[in-house]
């Protein structure tokens, strides 16, 4: 359905309205269960690195999979050539995982087939940040961006990340409730950012930090980056937060989507803007925004690095763990607390990752609680293998995956670690 369906739509918004509407369909409270799962990779000439892929050529090599994928998944791609996975919604992790694994199987052959290969890290470790993706949104994304430094680009074209997307919750107050799975995962994003920092370079050396895509993320417009403030009206919080945040672009059937510099959507509905604003402005206003956790009826999690392989599946059941099960999510509630005693969290976990002591404690013991609720949740062998796998190589020793990429550059002067490069020799 078109957001111009019908002659409401062409009426234009107050910002009563606006906001009311936004609080009303940003979260779908419900039983919660569902799950779904965005795959991000960075790609490769395999034989080349340093080659830039063009947006198009990453098309071509995927339309060999057609469009109906296995698993029911959509691939879409970002401004600098990044491939997209986006799951369908499955009623529990189970399904999703199976799913995510049947639709990479096929797009990972066609991929390799093409010449191509996935980076094994969440941020471009040496390529400059070109975008390829020719569309208005994008040129006027470029623009704003740029505006204020050299973050957004980096951001649009040169990183990656795994967004895990669960149900708001239930209505009211309480275990299960939207606004206690909000506030949840608002404590959690630190530790999820120190457990899967996957994202160690930047030009060509480490960064000094283990999620170098968070800390770009952190750079970047804070007007709509930034966390929703805490509050106990997690809808009313959040439809401050879109109305308060920079217009990035506007959509237009002719020329340029720039957007009048310091326009927020508050000031264009009180008609500061090129013209008034309506319905299909402020869905469109909605989706350029990026906070730690986006309300989309359901929730999204943005705020883990891309992993390597087939750690994406240890990532997403780990995360959903400690949520979905409720003694994973107490033991994760009471685990998290003192890093809210940290001067900046989130800063702490994207520079330090697990070697933070607090982070790390933190992490092992989450990391824990998911993996006995492997079998709660109804984790196949596989899920639960490569859970406990993930634990012991990072977690366990206070290390997040970023110290292994950086072991094997040392160890190899490569990015991509050697499993890869077998399946790339294959």
């Amino acid at each position: 359905m078109t957001l111009l369906s019908g002659l409401e739509d062409l009426r234009p918004l107050s910002e009563t309205e606006a906001e009311i509407y936004i609080a009303s369909v940003c979260f779908k409270t419900g039983p919660p269960g569902a799950v779904g799962v965005e795959v991000e990779r960075i790609v490769h000439d395999a034989l080349d690195p340093q080659r830039t892929i063009p947006v198009a050529e990453v098309r071509a090599a995927a339309a060999e999979v057609g469009t109906d994928l296995p698993g029911g998944g959509v691939i879409t791609y970002e401004p600098g050539g990044q491939l997209e996975l986006s799951s369908a919604c499955a009623p529990d992790l189970p399904s999703v995982i199976e799913a995510v694994r049947a639709d990479l199987a096929v797009i990972d052959r066609a991929v390799g087939d093409a010449g191509l290969s996935f980076s094994s890290v969440a941020l471009e470790p040496s390529r400059p940040p070109l975008r390829t993706l020719n569309h208005p949104r994008y040129a006027a994304m470029e623009a704003h961006f740029d505006s204020g430094g050299t973050a957004g680009r980096i951001m649009m074209c040169s990183t990656s990340s795994l967004q895990v997307c669960l149900d708001a919750g239930l209505p009211g107050i309480g275990a299960g409730s939207a606004v206690q799975r909000w506030q949840h995962l608002h404590r959690l994003a630190p530790v999820l950012v120190a457990l899967f920092g996957n994202s160690p370079f930047r030009h060509g050396a480490p960064s000094g930090w283990k999620s170098t895509r968070q800390a770009v993320w952190l750079r970047t417009d804070p007007s709509r980056t930034s966390p929703v403030p805490d509050s106990d009206d997690p809808p009313s919080a959040w439809a401050r937060y879109a109305l308060n945040a920079s217009v990035l672009c506007i959509p237009s059937p002719h020329g340029s989507w720039e957007a009048p510099r310091g326009l927020t959507m508050r000031g264009w509905l009180r008609g500061h803007g090129p013209r008034p604003v309506l319905q299909e402005d402020l869905d469109y206003h909605l989706s350029t925004l990026f906070p730690f956790i986006r309300p989309r009826g359901f929730l999204e999690i943005r705020v883990i690095d891309a992993q390597s392989g087939s750690d994406w599946e240890a990532a997403a059941a780990i995360t959903t763990a400690l949520v979905e099960d409720e003694l994973a999510a107490a033991t994760a509630a009471e685990a998290c607390a003192p890093v809210a005693a940290l001067a900046d969290p989130m800063t702490a976990a994207a520079r330090d990752g697990l070697a933070d002591p607090v982070l790390g404690r933190a992490g092992w013991l989450c990391a824990e609680a998911a993996l006995d609720a492997m079998d709660r949740l109804n984790a196949d062998t596989g899920t639960k293998s490569r859970v406990e796998a993930f634990i012991e190589q990072y977690a366990a020793r206070g290390r997040s995956p970023a110290d292994q990429r950086i072991d094997d550059w040392r160890r190899t002067g490569r990015f991509s670690d050697p499993a890869q490069r077998k399946e790339i020799a294959r």
